[in-house]
């Protein structure tokens, strides 16, 4: 990773002094930094860093503004802003593990194709805090960033199956891949509607790790490796991110790698529909009417509504199996945007524990999330006609909780169901990572799996 993370501190690392917003005179600083500081305007502004000269002139330490209110993540702003070397804390922030992490995270590139990597930087972890839980979710969020940032020439269903092998063979996890026309036979026919117009054939990827009879904990998420939109093709300026509609599956690999790095005592289940809804003679249309695996009729509204239908049959396994937790996360809909912004992903659940532990986790691990309700009457917006249900509703309202309505058709056994509606996406620089990929939910998902089952 672009940032080393030291346990113990070597000789020659330099000082990062922390500074609330207007605190430089209670911030325990020598004369000369404070002089320093003034002169140059710092005044503890979240973000800022200012590097401090020593008296031969060279960098001998620098200022970190943490604002009023301390944010863990806003440390990532240092991985981008101090001068290359060794760093400590000269003092515990708050948040000793969360500002390890931004810092981590802040030094993330994407240089697969020739970007330039951050700053060679080296950082003394906190007191305290456990080096090896702060690598593996650094690893975990990387891992899901480079896999969102990757084009579709290059992470297809048949290179995003390459992908979960290489995961499972760092962790010693069984891959099994149903692929083409292997689908119909296995029954999971509305995966092979959807991605049987593309050069890179359909499949479902089953990874499963752990002991047998321990807990069964089954994450699905959406492959869609690009979403034209299908028949009812998007616009232009739509399509330009559909790359990250696979951001469901990056995230639950993300998640997987977490729950196997951690060697928690469950047994773990990873599913993945890979696809590549394209347009070819014989891609699904609108009208259509496809029987999923679980064998409820499906009348086609619109062919750019394609994720649910993936995930219907992958769910439709998963429920089989009755696990203890069953999560699935996808790029769903543009409607969870509209109700919640890139950053703040809807998740659905009728397991009332399960949503007061994730919203209390959610806040603790600085990774939002909001629940928003299974709305029972809307169901019937999904009514068709001709078939059991339509994949779309007609009135263009609520479009995530119906969504999420379709989706929870196809699980009746599992008891402890979340569904997430993520983005995976920043859309802007952050402190903590740049404009691009982004790993959702999964940190707050880790930390409630790790309570229940490690």
């Amino acid at each position: 990773m672009p940032v080393e993370l030291l346990d113990n501190k070597p000789a020659g690392a330099k000082p990062i002094h922390l500074v609330a917003k207007d605190g430089l005179e209670s911030a325990g600083l020598a004369p000369a930094i404070l002089a320093w500081a003034s002169a140059n305007g710092f005044a503890g502004e979240a973000g800022k860093v200012l590097a401090v000269p020593g008296a031969d002139g060279q960098v001998a330490g620098a200022l970190f503004g943490t604002g009023q209110n301390e944010n863990g993540l806003g440390f990532g702003a240092l991985a981008r802003n101090l001068p290359e070397g060794t760093w400590h804390f000269s003092g515990q922030p708050a948040h000793p593990e969360l500002a390890a992490l931004g810092v981590a995270l802040g030094g993330y590139a994407f240089t697969r194709y020739g970007k330039k990597p951050g700053r060679d930087l080296g950082f003394v972890l906190p007191d305290g805090v456990d080096a090896a839980r702060v690598k593996r979710i650094v690893e975990a969020v990387f891992l899901v960033r480079d896999l969102v940032n990757t084009p579709t020439n290059d992470m297809g269903p048949s290179a995003l199956e390459a992908a979960v092998r290489q995961l499972a063979g760092r962790h010693g996890a069984e891959v099994r891949v149903t692929v083409g026309d292997d689908l119909l036979a296995h029954n999971f026919p509305m995966i092979h509607a959807v991605g049987r117009a593309s050069a890179d054939a359909p499949r479902l990827i089953d990874m499963q790790w752990g002991p047998l009879d321990a807990p069964k904990i089954t994450l699905v998420g959406k492959g869609v490796c690009f979403d034209t939109g299908g028949l009812d093709i998007k616009p232009p300026s739509s399509m330009l991110l559909m790359k990250k509609d696979m951001g469901g599956a990056a995230n639950v690999l993300g998640l997987a790698s977490m729950i196997m790095a951690a060697k928690l005592k469950v047994r773990l289940r990873v599913l993945i529909p890979a696809v590549e809804n394209s347009i070819s003679a014989n891609a699904f249309r609108p009208g259509d009417v496809l029987t999923s695996r679980k064998g409820i009729t499906v009348e086609i509204g619109n062919t750019d509504a394609e994720g649910r239908l993936v995930l219907a049959d992958a769910l439709a396994l998963a429920d089989e199996e009755r696990p203890a937790m069953l999560v699935d996360m996808a790029t769903l809909t543009g409607a969870a945007r509209v109700a919640l912004g890139p950053d703040l992903p809807p998740f659905y659940t009728d397991d009332e524990a399960l949503a007061a532990e994730l919203t209390t986790a959610s806040g603790a691990v600085e990774d939002p999330i909001w629940r928003m309700p299974l709305w029972a009457p809307y169901d019937a917006k999904l009514s068709s006609k001709v078939a059991d249900m339509n994949n779309v509703t007609t009135d263009g309202f609520a479009g995530s909780i119906t969504a999420a309505l379709f989706l929870k058709r196809f699980v009746e056994n599992t008891a402890t169901w979340a569904h997430f509606d993520i983005f995976a996406w920043n859309p802007v620089d952050r402190a903590h990572g740049p404009a691009g990929g982004e790993a959702q939910a999964i940190r707050t998902l880790e930390k409630v799996i790790s309570a229940r089952f490690g």
